[in-house]
């Protein structure tokens, strides 16, 4: 249906800088350049190994190197294989052998840092350096360029945004995997050569080493600060970032509430024909796609866009994605997510025969684990957990949903030493009780003590992962009341106490279940 926006005040659509070259071809016959090419692998976690794979399908004489000797197992190394040699070391002695390889090319995994030996050496010695992502557009236009790209960054928010996007891509009938930061290395999809389109979840590890990707449409979802030691500040984690941009070719798709992403769609180098698409929680005006009343509206792509907006879905859509499935708690940052991949989606000209293919790919989508995860309810409590909460702005997200005073939140952590005052004195009306976790919780209880001293504060002593996650739970079930949400949004990494984010998340809905368990018998 036609939603009637209103007049309102129409801000005019920032123009798209025109690319100087094509960029969207890669220079080199990639497929024929690699056969034979001695081309160095560095970090061997899944993309690696996937790279691994699809460099010695093309015929490549391979190195590869590792901080971890056990990783190494997992390649053969000899007479017939293509991988010709491999090093294990710190990362000196890891920078050390490949700038002493004799290399072609040089391909890093995400991890490995902008500012640290291995890239600063490659540097040095002129050696051309890819992501794997920039590995994979060059296959994917040396054999299947039809094949369009969706591509997503942002601090927080990309996995949704990407899976959304696939499944409304899947809803009008094409063959989209989410791919790339999800966890799906997009190399071993391409190489596969299934695909009708790709919907690519990219960092800002992988867009630093990425050159010539060029895709269908983009998007950077919000900017803030995160990884800053990675990239060695803030200025060069946003440019990273704004890198998603480079030569896109029909949308460029920016928060309207962010104006940083504004800032660099119209400092983008894109394709002739891009246009700059809005995204807003507030009503749409034309070039926009937003929310009026329950609508999710379209006023960037329809035709009619002067005058009206078409309604693309409903809140109703997104309702099992909020805490307990009510829609009254759904969290901004997830109908802000379903309006951008709903803008990148209508990129896609398959969208124009499939009218319900938004609502009924939001209806379809299944959040990751660990993001907003309702895990148990009893006795009038719903717990949630949103472990992949490991930052600030992504934790202040995902309490900003709740109602006041309703909120037991467990946070702490490793926070990477970031100044958790603002994101307490944001969220502290929402706040019952606070239970803190982390091997050093100083940082977090003075930021608790400072702007919401009268909060309920309970601090979890360090010891096993098992031990601090069984005592947080069993403190917030003490501290909860019925109608609350008990929320495990840490705001910082999992590294100090918790072999990662999943075991912190697995281990609190493990917790919550057999307290609800014990609670009803």
């Amino acid at each position: 249906r036609q939603v009637e926006c209103g007049s309102g005040a129409v801000r005019a659509l920032p123009a798209a800088a025109v690319s100087s070259s094509e960029g969207n071809v890669s220079s080199i016959d990639v497929v024929a350049d690699l056969a034979g090419a001695r081309v160095g692998v560095v970090g061997l976690g899944r993309t690696g190994l996937a790279v691994v794979d699809v460099l010695g399908a093309y015929g490549a004489r391979i190195a590869v190197f590792d901080t971890r000797e056990e990783a190494l197992d997992d390649v053969r190394v000899g007479p017939g294989g293509p991988v010709v040699s491999a090093v294990a070391g710190s990362d000196e002695a890891v920078a050390a052998a490949v700038g002493e390889a004799g290399l072609d090319l040089l391909i890093v995994s995400p991890g490995v840092p902008a500012t640290g030996p291995v890239l600063r050496r490659a540097e040095r010695e002129g050696l051309e350096t890819w992501s794997e992502i920039e590995l994979a557009w060059r296959l994917q236009r040396a054999t299947r360029p039809e094949v369009p790209w969706l591509t997503v960054t942002g601090t927080d928010g990309k996995t949704t945004t990407v899976g959304m996007l696939s499944a409304m891509l899947g809803a009008a009938g094409l063959r989209a995997p989410a791919v790339g930061n999800i966890g799906v290395p997009t190399v071993a999809v391409v190489a596969e050569g299934r695909a009708d389109a790709l919907a690519v979840e990219l960092s800002s590890f992988q867009l630093h080493t990425t050159r010539t990707l060029s895709p269908l449409a983009a998007a950077c979802l919000n900017v803030a600060a995160d990884h800053l030691d990675w990239h060695g500040g803030m200025e060069a984690y946003a440019a990273d970032k704004a890198r998603v941009y480079a030569r896109a070719r029909r949308a460029a798709v920016y928060n309207v509430a962010d104006a940083a992403t504004l800032a660099m769609v119209e400092g983008a180098d894109v394709a002739e024909g891009c246009r700059a698409i809005g995204f807003t929680l507030g009503a749409p005006t034309p070039g926009r796609l937003g929310l009026v009343a329950d609508a999710l509206v379209d006023r960037a792509w329809c035709a009619d866009r002067r005058r009206a907006g078409r309604e693309l879905a409903s809140l109703a859509d997104l309702a099992h994605l909020a805490p307990g499935g009510r829609a009254d708690r759904l969290p901004a940052h997830l109908v802000a997510d379903a309006l951008a991949a709903a803008a990148l989606a209508l990129a896609h000209g398959a969208l124009a025969d499939h009218p319900g293919a938004v609502a009924e790919g939001l209806r379809a989508f299944a959040p990751g684990a660990h993001r907003i995860a309702t895990v148990a309810r009893g006795g009038g409590v719903t717990w949630v957990d949103d472990s992949k909460a490991t930052n600030a702005h992504s934790a202040r997200a995902a309490l900003s949903g709740l109602p006041e005073g309703g909120c037991v939140w467990i946070v702490g952590g490793d926070t990477k030493g970031a100044d958790l005052r603002p994101l307490v004195a944001a969220v502290r009306t929402r706040l019952r009780a606070a239970v803190v976790v982390g091997a050093e919780p100083d940082r977090v209880l003075a930021a608790l003590e400072e702007e919401a001293p009268g909060v309920s504060v309970v601090r979890v002593p360090d010891g096993a992962p098992e031990e601090v996650m069984e005592g947080a739970v069993r403190a917030a079930g003490r501290l909860a009341r019925p109608g609350d949400t008990v929320m495990l949004a840490p705001a910082a990494a999992s590294w100090d106490q918790f072999r990662s984010y999943a075991q912190r998340g697995d281990l609190f809905a493990a917790a919550a279940a057999r307290l609800v368990e014990a609670a009803g018998a």
